[in-house]
């Protein structure tokens, strides 16, 4: 990334930032797989299960952040302890497997940041075995007729079985990766068939993205689509558009479609035209404007989709990305982050759906995505997904 010389003082200023946060929150939590904080504490979902569901305990979908985190911390620093604690959250989540019931569609985002980021960085043959055996679970959740990977499993007095996300474009680089590694087309087949009917049923005309679309399962086709964690049917649950953003932006990585490409910066420039003049990303850009909900995560997600975009498109159109990201970022770091030792947590501005019990907390992949996208604004940053 071509930076100006403030933009740089800030990066390096930042960075600075996050290694020091990093260094104590990681020996103070390095035997736990963190979600939110609770009075500035990290809790810990490796053996807390709020709910009591099998999927929000040791299964709960964000338990790969933290160990992603840990890695991106020893690719910048090449400290020892970094990897330690990365491949403790690892090893936990090997319960999950003989646990099986509670996994479903996200095993991308548990097992891409630990596992399969661990057999990157040291050809660890465990890891290597880890992926490949969540890339199978992950296979196993596409339906045919319809061309899409379910999401979730039965739910309480609810027909899931023709649900997809739009949150799954993270999950099928899982999928790539065991292709590139095995050498089977399989997987990859897999993916590009979700990602294309991704493109025609969550991608409106206007870049905006549905969150939840019910297909027919034995017959395919779409039924209807849902508001899911936005305000309601039809509107714009912003963590959503990042997920396409940045997810499409993966699959062009892994494939190099154009169409992908085309898609990721149709998104974007919905997003892009929707940001405030604060920088600051509300729950859903169609909310009304009271309450005034935010949520930083889809700012962190967002960025790191814009960075990637700006490395690939021609020099007239790098600025526009570019300068949206660096927006984002600086409105997290100046006015929406706790670098003090008062958190565990460094955003602290994180909703998980519009209509959940609470909102404006931390949320563990907010960081991982903040500090996944300052690092790409450096260079030579790891590649998770």
């Amino acid at each position: 990334m071509i930076l100006n010389e403030s933009d740089k003082l800030w990066l390096s200023e930042v960075i600075e930032k996050i290694k020091e946060k990093m260094d104590w929150v990681s020996d103070k939590s390095k035997d736990k797989i963190p979600y939110t904080t609770l009075d500035g504490n990290y809790d810990d979902r490796s053996i807390d299960n709020p709910s009591g569901n099998v999927a929000d305990g040791i299964n709960w979908w964000t338990n790969g952040f933290w160990g992603g985190m840990m890695w991106l911390m020893f690719h910048e620093t090449g400290y020892e302890k970094y990897k330690e604690i990365a491949q403790i959250s690892e090893e936990k989540l090997d319960q999950c497997f003989s646990d099986y019931y509670g996994l479903h569609h996200d095993v991308g985002f548990m097992w891409l940041p630990t596992s399969v980021t661990n057999y990157k960085v040291t050809k660890n043959q465990e890891s290597r075995k880890r992926g490949m055996h969540a890339a199978n679970l992950l296979a196993g959740r596409f339906n045919l007729a319809g061309g899409f990977i379910r999401a979730w499993d039965d739910l309480v007095d609810t027909d899931t079985r023709g649900w997809a996300i739009i949150d799954c474009m993270f999950n099928i680089p899982l999928l790539y990766w065991a292709s590139e590694e095995s050498g089977d087309p399989r997987f990859k087949q897999i993916a590009m068939r979700h990602a294309d009917t991704a493109i025609s049923a969550f991608v409106r005309l206007d870049g905006s993205v549905n969150h939840i679309v019910e297909f027919d399962p034995f017959n395919g086709g779409v039924v209807k689509t849902y508001g899911g964690q936005g305000y309601e049917e039809g509107s714009s649950w912003t963590r959503g558009q990042s997920w396409g953003l940045y997810g499409f932006m993966m699959s062009y990585i892994h494939t190099k479609e154009e169409a992908y490409l085309n898609t990721a910066k149709r998104i974007a420039h919905y997003f892009i035209a929707n940001i405030a003049e604060s920088g600051v990303i509300p729950v859903d850009f169609r909310q009304p404007n009271k309450p005034k909900l935010e949520d930083d995560t889809a700012a962190a997600i967002a960025a790191c989709g814009l960075i990637e975009i700006a490395k690939v498109v021609g020099e007239h159109e790098k600025d526009l990305y570019l300068n949206a990201a660096l927006k984002l970022l600086r409105t997290l770091d100046e006015s929406r982050s706790d670098w003090s030792h008062k958190s565990d947590a460094i955003l602290q501005h994180g909703s998980a759906a519009y209509h959940a019990d609470s909102h404006h907390h931390p949320i563990i992949y907010g960081d991982h995505y903040f500090m996944e996208a300052i690092f790409k604004l450096k260079g030579n940053d790891l590649y998770i997904w």
